[in-house]
This record gives structure tokens, sequence and C-alpha cells, in this order.
């Protein structure tokens, strides 16, 4: 079997999944970009050594997308389950990233696999698909992007279990950016303080701020031997903006780290 994903917990996060996932509760996770939603429920399908589906929704993700279609093999038509219909059929643990990003009529599909029916239908068969006993569906959105006029309806969200995460406190980003990219202590902790600045500033009028991923991604490039401000400019500066004040801004906060 593969080597469990590294994962920081920051809390009672990992107790809640177990036992979400022992009593067939769906879960739900909300936090910004790149603070480690996917890579948790990563970590625990290698703990709980179930298969896990994900689905990176956006908004052309359509129910037929999820549920499956008929396709042309051969000059035989046949039926391909989406990954949704497979996960339920095979109980893997079913990973909706963005899923306020979906159209409406895949919030809808889902509705009977998230409360005690736990079935999902599958009207182009005509076939109503049982969830296997390891079936668990986990979803996640980010709540505070500024251009996500989408939101959950209540409806949907009182189906879950709901955990809120955030980007770390500054010890364990640090402890996380040396395990993940190999750098030495005082880089891991000059690019968290970084991040911290960024972060408290909210005249940069960023639409998603600096990253638990966007740190990572710099100190591997500091590790692999780029200079560190150059690593801050490419890893962190250029995937957030494009606007040359504030790309500015943030080479100046780099030079005052590095």
């Amino acid at each position: 079997m593969a080597e469990a994903p590294y994962y920081r917990a920051q809390g009672p996060e990992r107790e809640v999944f177990r036992l979400a996932y022992a009593q067939r509760l769906p879960l739900m996770l909300k936090g910004p970009t790149g603070c480690g939603k996917s890579r948790f429920v990563e970590a625990m399908a290698a703990e709980l050594r179930c298969p896990l589906i994900t689905v990176a929704c956006h908004d052309e993700t359509s129910a037929a997308d999820l549920l499956g279609r008929f396709l042309v093999v051969g000059g035989d038509t046949v039926w391909q389950d989406g990954p949704v219909t497979r996960a339920a059929r095979q109980g893997a643990i079913l990973y909706l990233d963005e899923i306020a990003e979906a159209r409406e009529d895949v919030i809808v599909v889902l509705h009977p696999l998230s409360d005690h029916r736990r079935e999902l239908y599958v009207d182009r068969q005509n076939e109503t698909v049982k969830a296997a006993p390891g079936f668990m569906l986990v979803v996640s959105f980010n709540p505070g992007y500024r251009h996500n006029l989408k939101e959950l309806k209540p409806s949907t969200r009182q189906r879950f279990v709901g955990l809120s995460f955030s980007y770390p406190e500054a010890a364990i980003e640090a402890e996380i950016i040396q395990a993940e990219s190999g750098v030495d202590a005082g880089i891991a902790r000059r690019l968290v303080a970084l991040a911290g600045k960024v972060r408290s500033l909210e005249e940069l009028t960023l639409s998603e701020t600096v990253s638990t991923r966007l740190l990572v991604g710099a100190a591997v490039l500091v590790r692999a031997g780029l200079a560190p401000r150059l690593a801050c400019e490419v890893a962190i500066a250029q995937p957030l903006t494009d606007d040359a004040a504030t790309l500015q801004a943030l080479r100046d906060l780099a030079a005052l780290a590095f």
C-alpha cells in the first residue's frame, strides 16, 4: 500500500473524520485555498485504508459528469459510471473539492447520498444505487473567496458535519514547510513571517492571500538552490497578482524577510 501523505493536525479534525466515517455521516470542510483540506482527506483515506475518488468541481460540472454517460465503444453503446456512481458502488470516500462551484443540478443529485437514504438515483439507467458500507461523502469549499458569488443553500449545508480550516499558527506552519520541502528551519520561519505580513495587509486587495501551499513551493525552490527572494517572486508574488504596484509591494516584503 502507498505511504500515507504527510499531514500535520491542528486540532481534533482527525478524530472528527474517524467518527464521521464510522457513523456514516457526510463531512463538509470549510477554509481558504491551500490550507490543507485536500491533503487532510488524502491522509485520512490512507489511514482508514479506504479508496479515495476526488472530483475538482467547477461551474461546468454537471450531474451527467458525475453520474455517468453512455459511450460508443467499437460500435456498441455502453454505460460508463461517473465518479459519484463509482464511489457509491465501491464504498469509496468521495471528495468533491470546491462544491459551491458546481451547478445546482449536481447539488440536488447529492441530497439522497448525504442523508439516511445513502443512495443515488441514476436516471439514464433508471437505477437506484445503494452506497456500499465504506462510502463517505466529503465536500469542501472556500467561504471567503471574494469573487465567489455562490453559496451552499442551508438545506444542503445542514446535511453535513462541518469542520473549519485556517492557515496554521506560525510554529506549526514552519514545521509543515520543513517537512514538505526539506528546507532548514531558518528559511521556513522567514517564509512564515513573510506570509504573516502579507495576510495582515488588507490594503494589498489580493483576491486570495498567501497559502501554505505557496510557501511550500517557495521553500522547495530554495532547497533546490534558488535564491530566496527569487523563490518568493516566482512562487508567491507572481501567482498572487498581476498588478504592478501589488507585485512591487510583495517584492519589498520579501526583501525585508530575506
